[in-house]
């Protein structure tokens, strides 16, 4: 899920209210090059995050990833933003997000601060989703469970 974190604004000798930065990711990781130095190549990224080139291009294709910007000779450069769009976009895939859901945050992300109700209430449902799925995940645990427990006091083991 998206994290936000909190950071003073700060100016000359002035106190403001903080202000909210929606985060791309879990939280902060560290990313292969510092900000400014980030230019990376699709296979880079392929070997970062295990996704292939097909996926990196189809997520640009479909609107799933922003633009990413090209070098003079027209190829993918990705920043560590990429990065962590990617990271979260891989929690979002985890989650059971269908695609569209997805491009539609992307979309929605894009658009700015006045969404955030929107993209509230997208993750709130899909959130409501995968509780939904833990708990069914639960009860098919403790079938397992309790088959395992009655085979294991049926009697002997069968070698592995």
């Amino acid at each position: 899920m998206t994290v936000t974190q909190t950071t003073p604004v700060t100016t000359e000798e002035t106190e403001q209210a903080p202000t909210r930065t929606d985060l791309c990711a879990a939280g902060p990781r560290r990313h292969p090059r510092p900000d400014g130095q980030d230019r990376y190549t699709i296979s880079e990224v392929v070997a970062f995050t295990g996704l292939t080139a097909h996926t990196l291009r189809w997520y640009e294709r479909i609107g799933l990833m922003a633009h990413v910007d090209r070098s003079h000779t027209g190829q993918r450069r990705y920043t560590n933003r990429d990065l962590d769009w990617l990271d979260l976009v891989g929690k979002l895939r985890l989650t059971g997000m269908p695609v569209a859901d997805m491009v539609r945050y992307a979309e929605l992300v894009r658009a700015g601060e006045n969404t955030y109700g929107e993209r509230h209430a997208l993750l709130e449902a899909t959130r409501r989703d995968v509780l939904d799925r833990i708990a069914e995940l639960r009860d098919t645990l403790a079938v397992l469970d309790r088959k395992i427990s009655f085979y294991a006091d049926a009697g002997p083991q069968q070698p592995h």
